[in-house]
């Protein structure tokens, strides 16, 4: 007996057992590159890790000069606990109104006059609108500790993810700012690390996000990787009759370097 296979299905069936056996030129990238600058015009004052250190997200890595922010955080702070102001507003505010009960009962018994009543009264609404301003002014040195917080935090930065020291550009005295051509230094995110290869046109629509691969890095790294497809592109390019894919490959111990060359063998 004879059996007959429709040719697309056949085509199908040799093409996906294509891509599952064939191995794929790729290269190995950090996930991603930073230049860390200065969001604000200072000198730098201390660059804390070196070219090759692996840093934490979170992690302190410069500090610049804050002589004046600190001092301004140090006056914000006295101002916000300063409570005399308030406190002389509401004695006023107690002395004005128990003016004001004398003065409504000397007015019962006719030994002051309504314009005396009427003195008191507005002293006691005048004494009320001092207490209020003296707490919002109170209000506003606290909210003003809070700004300055944030202008001294700008004066230490921080790492945005965990990664290595690929180079530090300036040094400890260097004026830096977000226009100063160089960065402070660059940072590279190496765990987990993009795996970039390019497929022929066959394979669109087989290799799906979510595929899993071997990816064997070149000498003298070697070693076969697991990693999964996370980016398809949905653009074939015309000219060569292929598109990108990307994997993404965990490197908790960092022993791949990205820029390696490598090979991937789809599953």
């Amino acid at each position: 007996m004879k059996i007959y296979v429709h040719t697309s299905l056949a085509v199908a069936i040799l093409l996906a057992g294509a891509a599952n056996a064939a191995e794929y030129d790729c290269m190995i990238e950090a996930r991603q590159k930073v230049d860390i600058r200065s969001a604000v015009e200072a000198v730098i004052e201390s660059v804390l890790v070196q070219r090759g250190d692996l840093v934490k997200k979170g992690q302190v890595i410069i500090t610049l000069e804050s002589g004046p922010e600190r001092a301004a955080l140090a006056i914000a702070k006295s101002r916000a606990t300063m409570l005399g102001e308030i406190k002389a507003a509401e004695a006023r505010v107690e002395l004005t109104r128990l003016k004001l009960v004398r003065a409504e009962e000397l007015f019962k018994q006719n030994f002051v006059s309504v314009n005396a009543l009427d003195e008191a009264q507005a002293d006691i609404r005048l004494a009320t609108e001092q207490l209020r301003q003296a707490q919002e002014n109170q209000q506003l040195a606290v909210l003003d500790v809070s700004r300055v917080s944030e202008v001294l935090a700008m004066r230490t930065i921080k790492s945005p993810f965990s990664g290595v020291v690929v180079e530090v550009m300036q040094k400890p005295g260097e004026f830096s700012g977000s226009n100063i051509k160089d960065p402070i230094l660059k940072l590279a995110e190496i765990d987990p690390l993009n795996v970039e290869v390019v497929l022929p046109v066959s394979l669109h629509g087989q290799i799906a996000v979510g595929t899993h691969g071997d990816v064997m890095p070149e000498q003298p790294i070697g070693g076969k990787y697991s990693a999964a497809v996370r980016v398809v592109d949905r653009v074939v390019d015309a000219a060569s009759g292929t598109f990108g894919v990307r994997l993404e490959m965990p490197n908790r111990e960092r022993k791949i370097p990205p820029g390696v060359r490598c090979r991937v063998k789809f599953k």
